[in-house]
């Protein structure tokens, strides 16, 4: 698969306007406006803006402590005050502000509208209990299924995402499952009642090269055929370019570069972009020259752009903050893009 070119008409929210920091597409399903969020008074997240479509797979990328996981961790409400300060607005669907919203709220989306791919298979599902347990508790909680109507919908999903003899398989403890045949149970537990937005937390890093392609064609093929919007949280460009319509680059917390994977990939601007590209490995590769140094610590961010003391094309400019604006079809914040 190569880089696919999503076709989107920029244009604004209806009444909200001024959220518009990220070329998007017309029916936007999800809205995040100048979110932060602050764990012990430091800064984790810093009015982080973005849009995700109906339909669309949208891909967070950036290294290790960039915030990604933090956003899909507030997105599916698992990361609420007062455990952390938490700022701004994102709307859902019909919720102006679902950050606001109270947790009996949150209870009644989580599972039936948002679902969540974590991590790690082995460590989200529960050794105690079997799979038929662990796909029974939301289909009979949230869709009020009976016993049997569970069972038999808990056998058509497992079906659905490549487990063979599916019905044995219900009654499986997942250290009995292989790495791969977890994740297919996470998926399977994720998508059980059809959420419109499905969130996937690296949903792949855990497996081999072999699995991770079957997983990532899986979560796509069911995205699609329930005709939901996607986040997925990813390390590898390379994989974004096949597998998102459209990405969004955080660096220490702060969306850096945001637009359509053709875009992004084959016109990159911000050179921290730039510097991510560097790093992917391909056939006949004879360096990676990935940036130097660090992300900075969360008590110690820089005033202004917080890329600026890697980056080699920093200059005074860079010591105050430079606005997320749209240049060339993507929202970009740099004093020196190109």
């Amino acid at each position: 698969m190569g880089v696919r070119q999503m076709s989107a008409d920029v244009s604004a929210a209806p009444n909200a306007p001024q959220m518009l920091r990220d070329p998007a597409p017309r029916e936007p399903l999800l809205w995040l406006h100048d979110v932060s969020l602050a764990r012990a008074g430091r800064s984790v997240l810093d009015r982080v803006s973005f849009a995700l479509g109906r339909g669309e797979v949208l891909g967070l990328v950036g290294e290790s402590g960039a915030g990604k996981s933090t956003l899909a961790l507030i997105a599916m409400g698992l990361l609420r005050p007062p455990a952390v300060a938490l700022e701004g607005c994102m709307r859902f669907a019909e919720f102006d502000n679902l950050l606001a919203e109270p947790e009996s709220v949150w209870a009644g989306l989580r599972g039936r509208r948002i679902g969540m791919i974590f991590q790690d298979a082995a460590a989200a599902l529960n050794p105690c209990f079997t799979v038929a347990h662990h796909l029974a508790t939301p289909l009979r909680r949230l869709l009020g299924l009976g016993r049997a109507d569970a069972r038999r919908r808990a056998i058509t999903l497992l079906e659905s995402v490549g487990l063979n003899d599916a019905e044995a398989r219900l009654a499986a403890f997942p250290h009995e499952l292989s790495g791969g045949m977890q994740q297919r149970v996470m998926i399977a537990v994720a998508l059980a009642c059809s959420p419109e937005l499905l969130l996937a937390d690296e949903p792949t890093s855990a497996l081999d090269v072999t699995i991770q392609a079957q997983i990532m064609r899986l979560i796509l093929q069911q995205v699609r055929a329930r005709h939901a919007s996607s986040i997925i949280v990813l390390h590898d460009l390379a994989l974004a370019s096949q597998v998102c319509d459209r990405i969004v680059v955080l660096y220490a917390g702060q969306v850096v570069e945001a637009g359509s994977s053709e875009t992004v990939l084959r016109r990159t601007l911000h050179p921290y972009t730039h510097a991510l590209k560097s790093c992917v490995v391909e056939l006949e590769t004879e360096r990676l020259t990935p940036p130097e140094g660090g992300l900075p610590a969360l008590g110690a961010m820089p005033a202004g752009c917080r890329f600026a003391p890697r980056c080699p094309r920093a200059t005074d400019a860079c010591a105050s903050r430079p606005p997320l604006r749209e240049l060339d079809g993507r929202a970009i914040a740099c004093w020196h893009p190109g």
